[in-house]
């Protein structure tokens, strides 16, 4: 088995200490990945590799960034095979959602080569005669980015291609759980031809984050910071950038309310409650985790929706639904299940789990006094409430510290739009599922979800400094 070093100005490195740590399949418990344990030297070592690539990286013209980035799309898609095989067996996903990180991710990276010419700046009017006033945006510096497991080429690409579009040198931290599957990005930037020190990668054991994160974040020449996480490792992501004024991009957990008002068309909502319930497990973002219907309508729509649930079985191979990341997501789930069966919840389908292949699991008439109506399941098991109305239904979507996606179903779609212009979250989809994500759209949330947006406009004001910067033309009169 090969061992997945680090990246650090060009070079493949161990860690300093020589230290290793393991990845096992979480279905069969075998061994699988094998990562290097960086120390606070090899991070510092990183930034530093970053800082030295930035004033060449920097300089680059737009068509140079722009071609390099299309060979790093095209070095992952070729490399597509090898790394659903890898995210498999690291993650426990899904073939179907292994796949569709490489697609994504590929877009990702070319929607990045296309905005290269876009990172543009203004000239504003000046009170001041022969003064060209101009609002200008540059690279920032070292971009730090930190990418989860649970969706590792998506994440892990988003958290760096904008970033080199603008200019920026970058850091890839990647996740303890997927160490190789995250090593197949970098390998594509590698394979692509990007310059040495451009792109640099670090992983490390579990219990060295903080120290390692930490030197990172302190490094003078890194200047912005993107984590994507739970929102519990997000505030302290937070505070560490605070307490160093780094500005930081945090997309963080979600609660993803779905909304079946009385007048949706109940199979199309069937279908897209339960995709977005329980692809990939429901270990995603934006995952439906808060079903709110309308009672009108609630027995017709459960009753669908539990035989639609029924149909999915988790399995291993062949199944879009597979193995959620560990055992830790099965004590959690089945922790919420006891609490809302013990408090009045019915169950409809599924159920406690023994394995990570967890049966897709519903549960029926939840209140507020259940963990499940607030907390995150980042899992298999969904909650649903019934609500007398539209007041009820905004009022039972916005109960939560989440604010990520939503969605809303209703054939009057003024009425839909309207709901879904009262939920609090930064993404909301009318008649269509709560999973929905394109390279090119503007991504965050608000509240507990996170702070700040990847994609578009947004990645580029995020990834660089405004500066004002003046040309005075003609001679210039001073009061003394």
């Amino acid at each position: 088995m090969t061992i997945t070093h680090l990246l650090i100005n060009g070079e493949n490195v161990a860690a300093q200490d020589k230290r290793t740590f393991e990845r096992r399949n979480p279905v069969s418990g075998q061994l699988v990945s094998t990562g290097v344990c960086a120390s606070t030297q090899d991070a510092q070592n990183a930034a530093d590799a970053a800082s030295r690539a930035f004033a060449r990286w920097s300089a680059t013209g737009p068509s140079e960034r722009r071609e390099l980035l299309n060979k790093a799309a095209d070095a992952l898609e070729a490399s597509r095979v090898g790394f659903t095989q890898c995210m498999v067996n690291e993650t426990g996903a899904s073939a179907l959602w292994a796949g569709f990180n490489v697609s994504t991710a590929v877009g990702i990276l070319r929607e990045a080569a296309a905005i290269t010419t876009q990172v543009t700046g203004q000239v504003i009017p000046s009170d001041l005669p022969g003064n060209l006033a101009m609002a200008l945006r540059q690279p920032a510096g070292v971009v730090l980015g930190m990418a989860p497991w649970n969706a590792p080429a998506i994440l892990g690409v988003r958290a760096i291609a904008t970033p080199l579009a603008c200019g920026n040198t970058v850091i890839l931290k990647g996740s303890e759980l997927c160490p190789a599957s995250h090593r197949f990005i970098v390998d594509a930037f590698e394979q692509a031809g990007f310059p040495a020190g451009v792109v640099n990668f670090i992983i490390h054991a579990p219990e060295d984050a903080s120290a390692v994160v930490e030197t990172m974040v302190a490094h003078k020449a890194v200047r912005r910071v993107n984590f994507t996480g739970s929102t519990r490792v997000g505030k302290l992501i937070s505070l560490m950038c605070a307490q160093h004024l780094k500005p930081a991009l945090l997309e963080l957990g979600g609660k993803a309310p779905f909304v079946v008002l009385d007048d949706a068309d109940i199979e199309q909502a069937v279908d897209a409650a339960a995709f977005g319930a329980f692809m990939h497990s429901g270990q995603i973002c934006m995952s439906t985790e808060r079903i709110v219907v309308d009672t009108t309508v609630a027995d017709e729509f459960c009753e669908r929706l539990t035989s639609k649930a029924r149909e999915l079985k988790a399995s291993p191979e062949g199944s879009p639904i597979a193995s959620v990341v560990d055992m830790a997501t099965v004590v959690r789930c089945n922790a919420l299940i006891d609490d809302a069966l013990g408090k009045g919840a019915k169950l409809l389908c599924g159920g406690k789990a023994s394995t990570t292949l967890m049966a897709p699991t519903l549960l029926d008439h939840v209140t507020a006094a259940m963990r499940i109506y607030s907390e995150e399941s980042f899992g298999p098991v969904k909650a649903i409430v019934r609500v007398n109305g539209v007041e009820e239904a905004v009022s039972c979507a916005n109960d939560n510290e989440y604010g990520l996606s939503a969605a809303v179903f209703g054939r009057d779609t003024a009425r839909a739009l309207r709901v879904g212009q009262c939920i609090e979250s930064g993404i909301c989809h009318i008649n269509g599922p709560t999973l929905h994500d394109e390279p090119q759209m503007h991504f965050g949330g608000v509240k507990n979800s996170g702070i700040g947006h990847f994609g578009g406009q947004s990645g580029i004001d995020a990834f660089t400094e405004l500066r004002w910067v003046t040309l005075q033309t003609t001679q210039r009169h001073y009061p003394f």
